[in-house]
């Protein structure tokens, strides 16, 4: 007989502490408590990888070297596990092939529409796409853009060859490349480039010789065909399909992009644009935002597709369910958020008929505005109706509000945590004493007395996106609060159009900090290189010895402290060096002391212990403003790819934490927040204010748009329906605003003296 439970024995990943507990299944289970307690090494580290795991053994040895690996948690058992679905907020990322449409396959279905119901007729579906050698604009092979050389950027007409004229790195005058032309024979190397004839600029720039040109290079005659540097540059950095983030920070110096001329960014070929639907080609309907394509679909009478129409309908509407209705189909899914990532990656399950999933979403309020909630709660509640078992990891207190089942992890963070602190309903949650408990029996106050600004930063005739012409005023000196709900330009407003008008401002966003297995808390936050400095000048040694990936580091597994072994068809093997134990240095770097401690002993420090170990000026403001951020549980050898998502978006907070009268601006510095790290990241942001800095926050958590000294409110709606100041002042103004979806909801919140 099948338990109603999923059963967790002895689970130890990362920080847990030989947790057991039951989840009920087929019921909504929320996992809360504060960043690094715990929640995501259970759920996902041990919950989800564990059904990922089981079900890849299921196939065979050949079909699994395919497969994503999933190593086995540490833990003793799960028992009564179903196939899962994960649901993460990694950005779909993706190259510039790849779209709204495509990632959701609504464009397969529109191609298939056009097959069969465009006139002329006669064209296949892959005629339609501009991922297919049929369907794409030969000019841009369906990119919608072109890529060429920066002549101005590359040349410096006043100099000769001789004189470095070619500026880019790769052909300065001591490269392969530069010898190509100083030696070709065809040129007067000491001649400016401006005084170049007709001729020389042609062979120069496209020259192709029928007969290959003879050159010296390190003491060899080579014989090599002569290529102009236009063709050049294309073959080696515009049609290179890989590109290291140094080679793509180069290339964007020295090319120039403009939209292709010849489809107009459609990304399509003639025939494909010249197939039409109700007046409309393909890449119009691509353009339309979701919400207003299902109106053009809906108005569409054509019985012979209409399997075809219901499916596209079907698949629009769940988009603007779910909140993104603003998106449209021709959107790259690199330009897309975290939230609105997660969120597609929600729809494809929207009308699945499958039972008895195992459903798991971390955080899957992140980026929605309070408007847009209850959307996200019917989705999981239909998920859960359909006899599938939800987990949720979630900080939001309305999402939960609607769970059968709590688990609250904690007390604390990192070595303090990884303890369940509480199991039961929401409405028990709300009278616990837990962290999480209290919390929700508690608010912060709305601002009354803001500060009054110090100057301002305007941002003028602003049209990015769908800013409509917007004119505002950021106040200086004061906190800002930019609001809105999702779409509605806020990102626009502030990324875009403030920091490029302003960009010496210090930015602190959601991109990922470096997660390699050899980066750590030391070395992101500068410590490391002084902290080996203290050990070099102790041991009279080079400070290259204390370095993990130098001399320094243990010969079996160079520095790593673990040994990766790959089994071929079955999970890399991961196990702690047996030469260094997992200290990552060799024996004599190891005997060395610095005040008693090894440089192993160093690292296994937490941020705390570390800030009472070092009396050194240069050291303590970092490790001060690491636990100034909460982040004092964290060890100093740390890898970043062990953090979670809050985590790294404090770190970054701490690297910039104490510049003075400088402009802060942070995007969604809650995403992944625990209310009492809100409450602390409210502090520092307040000092930052008090020591006379400008912070501007893009925010939708009501706590910090109630602590604002001055709201900027975008809208009213997302896409074309946003892209307008709806009001400027203070969260008391904001109040009596009637047509802004964030005044209303801080209104809602404000009327209930707590969350229960």
């Amino acid at each position: 007989m099948r338990s109603d439970a999923i059963e967790v024995t002895g689970a130890r990943e990362n920080n847990l502490k030989n947790v057991s507990l039951k989840i009920p299944r087929q019921r909504l289970t929320v996992f809360t408590g504060v960043s690094g307690s715990g929640k995501s090494s259970l759920v996902f580290d041990t919950l989800a990888a564990e059904a990922q795991r089981q079900l890849n053994e299921t196939f065979s040895a050949f079909v699994r070297t395919f497969l994503p690996g999933h190593g086995r948690p540490d833990v003793d058992a799960v028992e009564n596990l179903s196939a899962a679905v994960v649901i993460d907020q990694k950005r779909l990322g993706g190259n510039p092939r790849s779209t709204v449409g495509t990632v959701t396959d609504v464009n397969p279905l529109l191609r298939l529409l056009f097959s069969r119901a465009g006139e002329p007729a006669g064209l296949p579906a892959s005629a339609f796409s501009f991922n297919d050698p049929q369907g794409m604009c030969p000019a841009c092979e369906g990119l919608g853009t072109t890529v060429r050389l920066d002549l101005d950027a590359f040349l410096d007409r006043t100099r000769s060859l001789n004189q470095g004229a070619l500026l880019h790195p790769d052909f300065s005058t001591d490269s392969w490349y530069w010898l190509s032309y100083v030696e070709s024979g065809l040129f007067d190397n000491d001649k400016p480039l401006g005084d170049f004839s007709e001729r020389d600029w042609r062979l120069l720039l496209h020259g192709e010789l029928p007969d290959r040109i003879r050159l010296l290079w390190q003491g060899n005659t080579l014989n090599i065909r002569y290529e102009g540097l236009v063709d050049k540059f294309t073959r080696l950095y515009v049609k290179k399909e890989d590109m290291s983030e140094r080679g793509r920070r180069v290339f964007q110096r020295f090319a120039r992009t403009a939209p292709c001329p010849d489809c107009d960014r459609t990304r399509l070929a003639p025939a494909a644009l010249a197939t039409r639907i109700g007046g409309h080609h393909i890449a119009d309907l691509t353009a339309l935002e979701v919400r207003h394509l299902a109106q053009v679909l809906a108005e569409l009478d054509l019985p012979r597709v209409k399997p075809v129409l219901d499916d596209l309908t079907t698949r629009l509407r769940h988009l603007a369910d779910i909140g993104l209705g603003y998106l449209s189909l021709d959107r790259e899914t690199r330009t897309l958020s975290g939230g609105e990532s997660q969120r597609i990656k929600m729809v494809r399950h929207l009308s699945s008929n499958l039972t008895e999933m195992l459903y798991v979403f971390d955080e899957p309020s992140v980026g929605l505005h309070p408007r847009d909630v209850h959307r996200l709660k019917e989705l999981l509640v239909a998920l859960r109706d359909k006899g599938n078992t939800v987990l949720v990891v979630e900080h939001d207190p309305d999402v939960m509000a609607i769970a059968d089942h709590v688990v609250d992890m904690g007390p604390k963070a990192g070595t303090l945590g990884g303890e369940v602190v509480f199991e039961g309903s929401f409405d028990a949650l709300t009278r616990a004493g837990t962290l999480t408990g209290r919390l929700l029996r508690h608010r912060l106050p709305l601002k009354t007395e803001p500060r009054r600004a110090t100057g301002r930063f305007a941002v003028t005739d602003a049209t990015s996106h769908n800013l409509q012409n917007v004119t505002v005023a950021f106040p200086a000196g004061v906190l800002t609060v930019v609001t809105g709900v999702a779409g509605s330009g806020k990102s626009t407003l502030v990324n875009d159009e403030f920091l490029g008008r302003y960009p010496d401002a210090i930015v602190i966003d959601q991109a990922a900090v470096t997660t390699g297995r050899r980066s750590t808390i030391a070395t992101y936050t500068g410590l490391m290189d002084p902290i080996r400095k203290l050990f070099a000048g102790a041991a009279k040694v080079s400070a290259s010895l204390f370095s993990a990936n130098s001399k320094g580091a243990c010969p079996n597994c160079q520095g790593l402290g673990v040994l990766y072994t790959d089994l071929a068809f079955m999970d890399t093997l991961k196990s702690v060096c047996e030469v260094c134990r997992g200290r990552r240095f060799s024996a004599d770097v190891l005997g060395h002391r610095l005040r008693g401690s090894s440089i192993s002993d160093v690292l296994e420090m937490t941020t705390a212990e570390a800030a009472d170990f070092f009396t050194e000026p240069r050291l303590r403001p970092v490790l001060h403003a690491l636990n100034e951020v909460g982040l004092d549980y964290l060890r100093l050898g740390q890898p970043l790819s062990t953090l979670s998502g809050g985590e790294c978006q404090r770190l970054k907070l701490a690297a910039d934490l104490h510049r003075v009268g400088s402009v802060y601006v942070m995007d969604e510095p809650t995403t992944g927040l625990h209310m009492s790290d809100v409450h602390r990241l409210l502090g520092i942001v307040e000092r930052l204010v008090d020591q006379g800095n400008t912070v501007i926050v893009i925010e939708h958590n009501l706590d910090v748009v109630r602590s604002a000294d001055w709201i900027i409110d975008l809208g009213p709606e997302g896409g074309s329906g946003g892209g307008r100041i709806l009001f400027e002042g203070s969260p008391a103004d904001l109040l009596k605003t009637t047509d802004s979806h964030t005044a209303a909801h801080l209104r809602q919140d404000l009327a209930h003296p707590a969350r229960v």
